[in-house]
Protein backbone atom coordinates (compact mmCIF):
# COMPACT_ATOMS: atom_id res chain seq x y z
CA UNK A 1 0.00 0.00 0.00
CA UNK A 2 1.58 3.51 -0.97
CA UNK A 3 2.21 5.79 1.79
CA UNK A 4 -0.57 8.43 1.52
CA UNK A 5 -3.61 6.03 -0.03
CA UNK A 6 -6.78 6.77 1.07
CA UNK A 7 -7.22 2.87 1.74
CA UNK A 8 -4.53 3.05 4.80
CA UNK A 9 -6.24 5.60 7.09
CA UNK A 10 -9.45 4.75 9.20
CA UNK A 11 -10.71 8.43 8.85
CA UNK A 12 -12.83 10.72 6.63
CA UNK A 13 -14.23 13.98 6.85
CA UNK A 14 -18.14 14.18 7.94
CA UNK A 15 -20.21 14.77 4.63
CA UNK A 16 -23.00 15.81 6.60
CA UNK A 17 -21.20 18.95 7.28
CA UNK A 18 -20.26 19.66 3.96
CA UNK A 19 -23.59 18.37 2.37
CA UNK A 20 -26.09 20.56 5.24
CA UNK A 21 -23.67 23.97 5.08
CA UNK A 22 -23.26 23.98 1.23
CA UNK A 23 -25.89 26.42 0.23
CA UNK A 24 -25.92 28.90 2.70
CA UNK A 25 -26.03 32.51 2.72
CA UNK A 26 -22.13 32.60 3.23
CA UNK A 27 -21.16 29.76 0.62
CA UNK A 28 -23.64 31.82 -2.26
CA UNK A 29 -21.87 35.00 -1.90
CA UNK A 30 -18.54 33.68 -1.39
CA UNK A 31 -19.12 32.14 -5.14
CA UNK A 32 -20.35 35.45 -6.38
CA UNK A 33 -17.26 37.70 -4.95
CA UNK A 34 -15.36 34.96 -6.66
CA UNK A 35 -17.45 36.16 -10.08
CA UNK A 36 -15.88 39.43 -10.05
CA UNK A 37 -13.88 41.05 -12.65
CA UNK A 38 -10.98 42.01 -10.92
CA UNK A 39 -10.27 44.52 -13.59
CA UNK A 40 -13.24 46.74 -12.83
CA UNK A 41 -11.49 49.46 -11.65
CA UNK A 42 -14.69 50.47 -9.88
CA UNK A 43 -15.77 49.83 -5.74
CA UNK A 44 -17.66 46.33 -5.73
CA UNK A 45 -21.29 47.42 -4.07
CA UNK A 46 -22.49 44.92 -1.44
CA UNK A 47 -25.87 44.68 -2.05
CA UNK A 48 -26.44 41.05 -0.55
CA UNK A 49 -25.62 40.82 2.88
CA UNK A 50 -26.89 42.84 5.62
CA UNK A 51 -23.75 44.76 7.27
CA UNK A 52 -23.66 48.39 7.45
CA UNK A 53 -20.98 48.28 10.04
CA UNK A 54 -18.60 49.06 7.57
CA UNK A 55 -20.52 52.20 6.57
CA UNK A 56 -19.70 55.64 8.65
CA UNK A 57 -23.30 56.79 8.87
CA UNK A 58 -24.06 53.13 9.68
CA UNK A 59 -21.34 53.42 13.28
CA UNK A 60 -22.69 52.60 16.49
CA UNK A 61 -22.79 54.47 19.63
CA UNK A 62 -20.43 55.68 21.04
CA UNK A 63 -22.37 55.14 24.66
CA UNK A 64 -22.00 51.35 23.21
CA UNK A 65 -17.98 52.10 22.40
CA UNK A 66 -17.35 53.41 26.02
CA UNK A 67 -19.34 50.75 27.22
CA UNK A 68 -16.88 48.14 26.23
CA UNK A 69 -13.97 50.22 27.03
CA UNK A 70 -15.19 50.64 30.52
CA UNK A 71 -15.55 46.75 30.79
CA UNK A 72 -11.87 46.07 29.83
CA UNK A 73 -10.34 48.55 31.52
CA UNK A 74 -12.17 47.16 35.20
CA UNK A 75 -10.31 44.36 34.37
CA UNK A 76 -13.62 42.83 35.99
CA UNK A 77 -14.26 40.39 33.02
CA UNK A 78 -11.37 38.35 32.45
CA UNK A 79 -12.99 35.47 33.60
CA UNK A 80 -14.97 32.53 32.45
CA UNK A 81 -18.32 33.47 32.22
CA UNK A 82 -21.44 31.25 33.87
CA UNK A 83 -22.56 29.08 31.11
CA UNK A 84 -25.93 30.69 30.96
CA UNK A 85 -24.23 34.37 31.32
CA UNK A 86 -23.28 36.49 33.78
CA UNK A 87 -26.19 37.47 36.25
CA UNK A 88 -26.07 41.24 35.45
CA UNK A 89 -26.08 41.20 31.91
CA UNK A 90 -29.24 38.51 32.03
CA UNK A 91 -30.86 41.15 34.30
CA UNK A 92 -30.77 43.82 31.78
CA UNK A 93 -32.13 41.62 29.23
CA UNK A 94 -35.09 41.32 31.10
CA UNK A 95 -35.60 44.90 31.65
CA UNK A 96 -34.74 45.53 28.33
CA UNK A 97 -37.35 43.27 26.95
CA UNK A 98 -39.79 44.59 29.23
CA UNK A 99 -40.61 47.93 28.13
CA UNK A 100 -42.43 46.39 25.83
CA UNK A 101 -43.68 43.55 27.80
CA UNK A 102 -47.62 43.21 29.35
CA UNK A 103 -45.52 41.18 32.24
CA UNK A 104 -42.27 41.07 33.30
CA UNK A 105 -39.04 38.44 32.94
CA UNK A 106 -37.05 37.70 35.17
CA UNK A 107 -33.26 37.17 34.60
CA UNK A 108 -33.86 33.84 34.74
CA UNK A 109 -36.18 33.61 31.50
CA UNK A 110 -32.62 34.69 29.61
CA UNK A 111 -29.75 33.27 28.67
CA UNK A 112 -27.09 34.33 26.96
CA UNK A 113 -25.16 33.37 23.67
CA UNK A 114 -22.66 34.11 21.18
CA UNK A 115 -24.91 35.92 19.03
CA UNK A 116 -28.39 35.15 17.49
CA UNK A 117 -26.65 31.92 15.55
CA UNK A 118 -26.20 30.03 18.65
CA UNK A 119 -29.33 30.84 20.12
CA UNK A 120 -30.87 29.37 16.98
CA UNK A 121 -28.72 26.75 17.83
CA UNK A 122 -29.80 25.95 20.95
CA UNK A 123 -33.35 26.28 20.64
CA UNK A 124 -33.27 23.68 17.84
CA UNK A 125 -31.38 21.29 19.28
CA UNK A 126 -33.09 21.47 22.74
CA UNK A 127 -36.04 20.49 20.51
CA UNK A 128 -34.69 17.56 18.81
CA UNK A 129 -36.27 14.32 19.34
CA UNK A 130 -36.58 11.39 17.09
CA UNK A 131 -39.21 11.94 14.04
CA UNK A 132 -39.81 16.01 15.44
CA UNK A 133 -40.46 18.41 12.68
CA UNK A 134 -39.95 22.27 12.86
CA UNK A 135 -42.04 24.27 10.22
CA UNK A 136 -39.83 27.22 8.68
CA UNK A 137 -41.11 30.12 6.52
CA UNK A 138 -40.48 30.43 2.70
CA UNK A 139 -38.71 32.94 2.53
CA UNK A 140 -36.85 32.53 5.05
CA UNK A 141 -33.09 32.44 6.93
CA UNK A 142 -31.43 29.40 5.74
CA UNK A 143 -29.59 29.30 8.48
CA UNK A 144 -32.83 27.30 10.31
CA UNK A 145 -32.69 24.96 7.56
CA UNK A 146 -28.95 24.09 7.91
CA UNK A 147 -28.62 23.59 11.38
CA UNK A 148 -32.02 21.20 11.00
CA UNK A 149 -29.91 19.14 8.67
CA UNK A 150 -27.38 18.50 10.54
CA UNK A 151 -29.12 17.74 13.41
CA UNK A 152 -31.55 15.62 11.74
CA UNK A 153 -34.62 17.54 12.56
CA UNK A 154 -37.20 17.16 9.81
CA UNK A 155 -38.24 20.85 7.46
CA UNK A 156 -41.39 21.70 6.68
CA UNK A 157 -41.53 25.24 4.85
CA UNK A 158 -45.04 27.35 5.40
CA UNK A 159 -45.29 30.69 2.64
CA UNK A 160 -45.08 33.81 3.35
CA UNK A 161 -47.42 35.36 1.20
CA UNK A 162 -46.39 38.65 -0.52
CA UNK A 163 -49.38 39.95 -1.97
CA UNK A 164 -50.33 40.43 2.29
CA UNK A 165 -47.16 41.93 3.03
CA UNK A 166 -45.50 38.49 3.38
CA UNK A 167 -47.68 37.31 6.48
CA UNK A 168 -47.86 33.83 7.50
CA UNK A 169 -49.97 31.90 5.70
CA UNK A 170 -52.12 29.81 8.79
CA UNK A 171 -53.63 27.70 6.37
CA UNK A 172 -50.67 26.42 5.54
CA UNK A 173 -49.35 26.01 9.03
CA UNK A 174 -52.82 24.08 10.04
CA UNK A 175 -51.95 21.60 6.86
CA UNK A 176 -48.32 20.71 7.66
CA UNK A 177 -48.69 19.99 11.35
CA UNK A 178 -48.95 16.58 12.39
CA UNK A 179 -48.02 14.29 16.42
CA UNK A 180 -44.33 15.53 15.62
CA UNK A 181 -44.65 19.21 15.12
CA UNK A 182 -43.01 20.78 17.84
CA UNK A 183 -42.73 24.78 16.65
CA UNK A 184 -43.22 27.43 14.44
CA UNK A 185 -40.62 29.85 13.42
CA UNK A 186 -41.34 33.42 12.19
CA UNK A 187 -38.67 36.48 11.86
CA UNK A 188 -40.30 40.18 12.35
CA UNK A 189 -39.35 42.62 11.65
CA UNK A 190 -38.34 40.36 8.48
CA UNK A 191 -35.39 38.81 7.02
CA UNK A 192 -35.59 38.60 3.92
CA UNK A 193 -38.49 40.08 3.17
CA UNK A 194 -38.45 43.50 5.20
CA UNK A 195 -42.04 43.30 6.49
CA UNK A 196 -43.55 44.15 10.36
CA UNK A 197 -46.46 42.28 11.25
CA UNK A 198 -49.41 43.63 12.87
CA UNK A 199 -50.48 43.39 16.57
CA UNK A 200 -53.74 41.43 14.51
CA UNK A 201 -51.08 39.19 12.56
CA UNK A 202 -49.29 38.21 15.60
CA UNK A 203 -51.84 37.37 17.27
CA UNK A 204 -53.68 34.77 15.23
CA UNK A 205 -50.05 33.66 14.50
CA UNK A 206 -50.16 33.01 18.59
CA UNK A 207 -54.15 31.48 18.47
CA UNK A 208 -53.24 29.31 15.99
CA UNK A 209 -49.80 27.86 17.74
CA UNK A 210 -52.09 27.10 20.65
CA UNK A 211 -54.91 25.43 19.22
CA UNK A 212 -51.93 23.35 17.43
CA UNK A 213 -49.72 22.31 20.74
CA UNK A 214 -46.62 24.14 19.37
CA UNK A 215 -44.32 26.74 20.44
CA UNK A 216 -43.72 29.79 18.70
CA UNK A 217 -39.33 30.80 17.57
CA UNK A 218 -39.32 34.46 17.39
CA UNK A 219 -37.01 35.44 15.81
CA UNK A 220 -36.25 39.26 16.66
CA UNK A 221 -32.64 40.16 15.75
CA UNK A 222 -34.34 43.35 13.99
CA UNK A 223 -36.41 43.82 16.58
CA UNK A 224 -37.23 48.13 16.62
CA UNK A 225 -36.08 48.25 13.32
CA UNK A 226 -39.36 49.61 11.75
CA UNK A 227 -39.82 52.50 9.78
CA UNK A 228 -43.34 52.19 8.17
CA UNK A 229 -46.88 52.05 9.18
CA UNK A 230 -46.83 49.31 11.44
CA UNK A 231 -44.68 49.19 14.72
CA UNK A 232 -42.76 46.54 15.95
CA UNK A 233 -44.69 44.06 18.24
CA UNK A 234 -42.81 41.77 19.96
CA UNK A 235 -44.17 38.13 19.59
CA UNK A 236 -43.29 37.82 23.94
CA UNK A 237 -46.41 40.39 23.90
CA UNK A 238 -48.58 36.97 23.28
CA UNK A 239 -46.60 35.02 25.76
CA UNK A 240 -49.92 34.16 27.92
CA UNK A 241 -51.81 32.33 24.75
CA UNK A 242 -48.79 30.25 23.57
CA UNK A 243 -45.44 29.69 24.77
CA UNK A 244 -42.64 32.02 22.85
CA UNK A 245 -39.08 31.56 22.90
CA UNK A 246 -37.58 35.06 21.54
CA UNK A 247 -34.43 34.78 20.38
CA UNK A 248 -32.15 38.40 19.80
CA UNK A 249 -28.84 40.35 19.86
CA UNK A 250 -27.46 43.67 19.85
CA UNK A 251 -26.13 42.99 16.30
CA UNK A 252 -28.68 44.95 14.05
CA UNK A 253 -29.93 47.41 16.75
CA UNK A 254 -26.25 48.31 17.42
CA UNK A 255 -25.09 47.97 14.37
CA UNK A 256 -22.28 45.69 15.61
CA UNK A 257 -22.49 42.06 14.28
CA UNK A 258 -18.73 41.43 15.29
CA UNK A 259 -19.28 41.85 19.01
CA UNK A 260 -21.07 38.12 18.84
CA UNK A 261 -23.81 38.82 21.64
CA UNK A 262 -27.23 37.63 21.48
CA UNK A 263 -30.22 35.53 23.48
CA UNK A 264 -32.68 33.36 24.12
CA UNK A 265 -35.62 34.83 26.12
CA UNK A 266 -38.37 32.56 27.34
CA UNK A 267 -41.24 34.71 26.57
CA UNK A 268 -44.00 32.08 29.16
CA UNK A 269 -45.45 33.73 32.03
CA UNK A 270 -47.55 30.29 32.36
CA UNK A 271 -44.12 27.91 32.79
CA UNK A 272 -44.75 25.72 30.06
CA UNK A 273 -41.63 25.28 28.85
CA UNK A 274 -39.83 24.62 32.11
CA UNK A 275 -42.32 22.20 33.05
CA UNK A 276 -41.92 20.39 29.15
CA UNK A 277 -37.98 20.60 30.28
CA UNK A 278 -37.56 22.75 27.27
CA UNK A 279 -35.86 25.32 29.46
CA UNK A 280 -33.08 22.64 30.97
CA UNK A 281 -32.46 21.49 27.61
CA UNK A 282 -31.24 25.11 27.17
CA UNK A 283 -29.34 24.89 29.84
CA UNK A 284 -27.73 21.77 28.59
CA UNK A 285 -26.87 23.05 25.41
CA UNK A 286 -25.24 25.75 26.17
CA UNK A 287 -23.14 23.62 28.98
CA UNK A 288 -21.57 21.82 26.32
CA UNK A 289 -20.90 25.00 23.72
CA UNK A 290 -19.11 28.17 24.00
CA UNK A 291 -20.16 31.63 25.54
CA UNK A 292 -20.10 35.28 24.56
CA UNK A 293 -17.36 36.56 25.05
CA UNK A 294 -17.06 37.93 29.07
CA UNK A 295 -16.54 41.61 28.93
CA UNK A 296 -19.02 42.11 26.61
CA UNK A 297 -21.16 40.50 28.99
CA UNK A 298 -20.00 43.17 31.20
CA UNK A 299 -20.34 45.68 29.13
CA UNK A 300 -23.91 44.95 28.04
CA UNK A 301 -25.71 46.54 31.19
CA UNK A 302 -24.47 49.70 30.13
CA UNK A 303 -25.15 49.19 26.41
CA UNK A 304 -28.76 48.85 27.07
CA UNK A 305 -29.12 51.04 29.35
CA UNK A 306 -26.90 54.25 28.31
CA UNK A 307 -27.81 54.52 24.75
CA UNK A 308 -29.60 57.56 23.59
CA UNK A 309 -32.53 57.67 21.66
CA UNK A 310 -31.22 59.60 19.08
CA UNK A 311 -28.93 57.28 18.08
CA UNK A 312 -31.58 54.76 17.26
CA UNK A 313 -33.58 57.46 15.28
CA UNK A 314 -30.72 58.31 13.28
CA UNK A 315 -30.30 54.67 12.23
CA UNK A 316 -34.22 54.48 11.23
CA UNK A 317 -33.95 57.82 9.61
CA UNK A 318 -31.10 56.41 7.35
CA UNK A 319 -32.84 52.79 6.57
CA UNK A 320 -36.03 54.77 6.22
CA UNK A 321 -34.28 56.53 3.49
CA UNK A 322 -32.71 53.82 1.83
CA UNK A 323 -35.96 51.76 1.93
CA UNK A 324 -37.74 54.58 -0.06
CA UNK A 325 -34.82 54.69 -2.41
CA UNK A 326 -34.69 50.76 -3.35
CA UNK A 327 -38.14 50.93 -4.02
CA UNK A 328 -38.11 53.84 -5.97
CA UNK A 329 -34.86 53.02 -8.07
CA UNK A 330 -36.36 48.94 -8.12
CA UNK A 331 -39.69 50.00 -10.02
CA UNK A 332 -37.37 51.82 -12.79
CA UNK A 333 -35.53 48.47 -13.64
CA UNK A 334 -38.06 46.50 -16.14
CA UNK A 335 -36.93 42.73 -15.23
CA UNK A 336 -37.65 43.03 -11.73
CA UNK A 337 -40.69 44.26 -8.87
CA UNK A 338 -41.05 44.67 -5.41
CA UNK A 339 -44.48 43.07 -4.21
CA UNK A 340 -44.22 45.70 -0.81
CA UNK A 341 -41.74 48.47 0.14
CA UNK A 342 -39.91 47.18 2.80
CA UNK A 343 -41.35 48.42 6.67
CA UNK A 344 -37.82 47.08 8.69
CA UNK A 345 -34.91 45.39 8.89
CA UNK A 346 -32.58 45.83 6.29
CA UNK A 347 -33.89 43.48 3.38
CA UNK A 348 -36.30 43.48 0.39
CA UNK A 349 -37.34 40.90 -1.80
CA UNK A 350 -37.86 41.49 -5.36
CA UNK A 351 -39.11 39.33 -8.08
CA UNK A 352 -37.10 38.84 -11.20
CA UNK A 353 -38.76 38.23 -14.60
CA UNK A 354 -36.06 36.05 -16.32
CA UNK A 355 -38.29 36.09 -19.56
CA UNK A 356 -37.42 39.66 -20.28
CA UNK A 357 -33.62 39.06 -20.24
CA UNK A 358 -31.19 37.63 -22.88
CA UNK A 359 -28.67 34.94 -21.91
CA UNK A 360 -29.93 34.82 -18.01
CA UNK A 361 -31.34 31.42 -17.29
CA UNK A 362 -32.47 32.01 -13.03
CA UNK A 363 -32.07 34.15 -10.23
CA UNK A 364 -28.16 32.48 -9.65
CA UNK A 365 -27.32 33.57 -13.36
CA UNK A 366 -28.38 37.13 -13.12
CA UNK A 367 -26.29 37.13 -9.73
CA UNK A 368 -23.10 35.71 -11.14
CA UNK A 369 -23.59 37.94 -14.32
CA UNK A 370 -24.10 41.02 -12.40
CA UNK A 371 -21.09 39.94 -10.20
CA UNK A 372 -19.03 39.97 -13.10
CA UNK A 373 -20.21 42.62 -15.62
CA UNK A 374 -21.37 45.42 -13.07
CA UNK A 375 -19.41 44.63 -9.27
CA UNK A 376 -22.69 45.10 -7.70
CA UNK A 377 -23.34 41.58 -5.74
CA UNK A 378 -27.36 40.50 -4.49
CA UNK A 379 -28.61 37.26 -3.53
CA UNK A 380 -30.51 35.10 -5.31
CA UNK A 381 -33.44 34.26 -4.36
CA UNK A 382 -32.95 30.15 -4.23
CA UNK A 383 -30.95 30.78 -1.44
CA UNK A 384 -33.74 31.85 1.02
CA UNK A 385 -36.01 29.15 -0.51
CA UNK A 386 -37.75 31.63 -3.60
CA UNK A 387 -36.57 30.70 -6.75
CA UNK A 388 -35.81 33.44 -9.50
CA UNK A 389 -36.23 36.29 -6.65
CA UNK A 390 -33.58 38.46 -5.32
CA UNK A 391 -32.63 39.46 -1.83
CA UNK A 392 -31.64 43.01 -1.72
CA UNK A 393 -30.08 44.69 1.28
CA UNK A 394 -30.42 48.64 1.45
CA UNK A 395 -28.47 49.08 4.37
CA UNK A 396 -25.69 50.78 3.30
CA UNK A 397 -24.36 53.87 2.20
CA UNK A 398 -27.19 56.03 0.19
CA UNK A 399 -24.96 57.13 -2.32
CA UNK A 400 -23.29 53.52 -2.81
CA UNK A 401 -27.17 52.13 -2.71
CA UNK A 402 -28.38 54.15 -5.27
CA UNK A 403 -25.12 53.39 -7.31
CA UNK A 404 -25.84 50.01 -7.29
CA UNK A 405 -29.64 50.27 -8.07
CA UNK A 406 -28.14 52.53 -11.25
CA UNK A 407 -25.71 49.42 -12.37
CA UNK A 408 -28.23 46.71 -11.48
CA UNK A 409 -30.35 48.56 -14.07
CA UNK A 410 -28.15 48.93 -16.64
CA UNK A 411 -27.27 45.41 -16.52
CA UNK A 412 -30.82 44.85 -17.16
CA UNK A 413 -31.03 46.88 -19.85
CA UNK A 414 -28.29 45.48 -21.70
CA UNK A 415 -29.50 41.92 -21.30
CA UNK A 416 -33.19 42.80 -22.47
CA UNK A 417 -34.35 41.07 -24.87
CA UNK A 418 -35.02 42.71 -28.32
CA UNK A 419 -38.27 43.50 -28.74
Amino acid sequence: MENGSLKKWRFQGNKELTTSSGFTVREVLHSLSENLNVNDPRLTIQLGHGDPSAFPCFRTATEAEDAIVDAIRSAKYNHYPPTVGLLPARRAVAEYLNRDLPYKLSPDDVFLTLGCIQAIGAILTSLKHPGANILLPRPGFPYYESLAAHIHLEVRNFDLLPEKGWEVDLDAVEALVDENTVAMVIINPGNPCGSVYTHQHLHKIAETARNLGILVIADEVYEHLAFGSNPYVPMGVFGSIVPVVTLGSISKRWIVPGWRLGWVVTSDPNGILLKTGIVDSIKGFLSISSDPITFIQGALPQILEKTKEDFFSKIIDILRKDADISYDKITEIPCVTCPNKPEGGMFMMVKLNVSLLEGVNDDMDFALQLAKEESVIVLPGIAVGMKNWLRVTFAIDPSMLEEGLERMNAFCQRHAKKQ
